[in-house]
């Protein structure tokens, strides 16, 4: 005997979606293409934001010209990366021409991972409050002025301070580019688009030491320097008369959801009535808060201006410095923080040993055959961003499929189990094949490919998932993850040399293998809980997104 479930009224309606609305969970697929909401062509994917009707909002950008903003960041944060890693190979020279030893040259690395820290937390914010294009003029600026003080240097203090230059302009590389990138484009792309921004990040942390290897040797370390003027110089250039703002305040991820949960809640209880209709498409859905005249589209001119002061975010300044704290009350973005601070762990571990192991017996490697050992990482970075990029966002759609439409954030971090396998692996390899002499491809062929796959997928799937979670606090989260990510690399940048000074490089190696593994499988707590700690900070997060709440 079957039943008819009762009709609810609009109230019961909005309080039954309340309560099963859970921040992160989303309807990425319109299974049946009933809902009135924008889809992406003629897919059944929901554009996750909706865009607005601004003409000048970024997510109506086309495809052309996205790409060719996405293109000006790309390079630019792979130039900053070069700055910031190049310099293994010119070190066996500076302990020659400053007098001086690795573990000294290890301490102006470290002090470069605490300024890429600082960095985001003050660049981010100013960011936020003045808009995007601003600070990476100012931060390619910066980048030119700490590359001539390198280029000059005629002692320690140099590189300290073309490091200290360097690394605070190339934070907004850590942080400010994955909303640069949310600016843009749709949740169903995000993935692909941050693991390509992850990939040029890292492509330039191995690039550049096997540039460097051949200029030290051909011209001296010091045209390193000159070269990387040269080429920010020219990036500069193409900022300033092509590089446009995505700074844009739209409406809270929340209400466009709620929009689409009471649609389809409206539609199974039957509680549609005539003096529903209108309820049937909530403003929120279509990007839209009240029915008033549009702007006008902005002139080439107006687009090019270096602060922003129409769409950024209102909240006083001192707030938004502040508020990357209250990120430590979600637990998705301080694990994401603390496992890709492990991953960088590895990339400081290449960047802080490469020169001294390769450089001496067994290996006699030239400063030139020491860089090219960063191929193979390059190699399984290339692999690793395809991993965690585009595979990963075909695979969550599938799962979204599956499950009716509905999206969950931890279905992402399936994808990381992989690279913890062989990211760990390849540790053994690097660390146990140079302690042994073995040849040098298992360390410096196979070792280096391992780690740069896991250092190129977990990465990229921890932020994309942190993300997810918490739309609305994407900003304080990325500040926050990155804070503890380059924390954590300064602290291990101090630590390994004189680790290894200690235990040696096989007892080392192992501990290093079982932080990776404990780490990276860390993902398992959240694949099995990660949906209860949502929903348990819930209240949390809506108080502290809600951009009328200063504190």
């Amino acid at each position: 005997m079957s039943s008819i479930a009762p009709a609810l009224t609009k109230e019961q309606v909005a309080a039954e979606v309340e309560e099963e609305w859970i921040p992160g969970t989303v309807h990425l697929v319109d299974v049946d293409k009933s809902l009135n909401v924008k889809h992406n062509g003629d897919s059944d994917l929901v554009l996750i934001p909706q865009p607005s009707d601004d003409p000048n909002d970024p997510l109506r950008w086309s495809k052309k010209k996205k790409w060719g903003q996405f293109g000006i960041l790309w390079f630019w944060s792979f130039f900053t990366a070069v700055a910031t890693n190049w310099s293994g190979p010119a070190w066996t020279d500076w302990t020659i021409v400053f007098n001086t030893t690795y573990t000294k040259l290890n301490d102006t690395s470290a002090v470069g991972w605490c300024f890429l820290g600082i960095g985001c937390f003050v660049l981010q914010p100013v960011a936020m409050k003045f808009g995007r294009r601003g600070v990476y003029l100012f931060a390619s600026l910066c980048q030119l002025l700490g590359n001539i003080v390198g280029g000059k240097a005629s002692g320690l203090g140099y590189l300290y301070g073309a490091n200290i230059m360097t690394c605070f302009a190339g934070s907004p590389g850590d942080s400010l580019i994955q909303i640069s990138t949310t600016d843009v484009f749709f949740q169903h792309e995000r993935a692909n688009i941050i693991s390509l921004f992850t990939f040029s990040l890292y492509s330039g942390s191995y690039l550049g030491p096997i540039a460097a290897g051949y200029i030290v040797e051909s011209q001296g370390w010091r045209w390193c320097y000159w070269w990387l003027v040269i080429f920010f110089g020219v990036v500069f250039a193409v900022q300033i008369f092509f590089m446009e703002d995505s700074t844009f305040v739209r409406t809270e991820s929340k209400e466009q959801e709620i929009g689409v949960m009471t649609q389809i809640i409206s539609r199974t209880s039957q509680a549609v009535d005539e003096s529903d209709e209108n309820e049937k498409q909530p403003k929120a859905v279509i990007g839209e808060e009240e029915i008033k005249p549009l702007p006008k589209k902005r002139s080439y001119r107006q687009k090019l201006k270096v602060i922003e002061r129409e769409y950024n975010d209102k909240r006083p300044i001192y707030v938004i410095f502040l508020r990357p704290l209250l990120a430590l009350g979600l637990p998705a973005f301080v694990w994401g923080g603390l496992v890709y601070g492990v991953q960088v762990m590895w990339l400081s571990l290449l960047a802080t040993t490469q020169s001294e192991f390769f450089s001496y017996a067994p290996y006699n490697f030239s400063a030139a055959a020491t860089g090219d050992t960063y191929f193979a990482s390059l190699i399984g970075t290339f692999l690793g961003t395809f991993w965690g990029g585009n595979l990963s966002d075909m695979f969550v759609a599938w799962k979204a499929r599956r499950n009716g439409g509905i999206l969950e954030p931890e279905y992402r971090l399936w994808f990381i189990l992989l690279p913890a396998v062989i990211n760990s692996a390849g540790i053994l390899m690097y660390g146990l094949g140079i302690n042994a002499g073995v040849h040098w491809i298992l360390p410096g062929g196979f070792g280096m490919a391992f780690m740069g796959f896991g250092i190129g997928s977990a990465g990229a799937l921890t932020i994309t998932y942190s993300l997810d979670c918490y739309p609305d606090m994407q900003s304080e989260g990325l500040v926050l993850m990155l804070f503890l990510r380059n924390m954590i690399g300064m602290g291990f940048t101090f630590a390994i040399q004189p680790w290894l000074d200690r235990d040696g490089m096989s007892t080392t190696t192992w501990l290093m293998f079982m932080l990776s593994m404990i780490f990276n499988f860390s993902c398992l707590i959240f694949i099995k809980w990660g949906k209860y700690y949502r929903k348990q900070t819930k209240q949390f997060y809506l108080k502290y997104s809600d951009k009328n709440i200063l504190w």
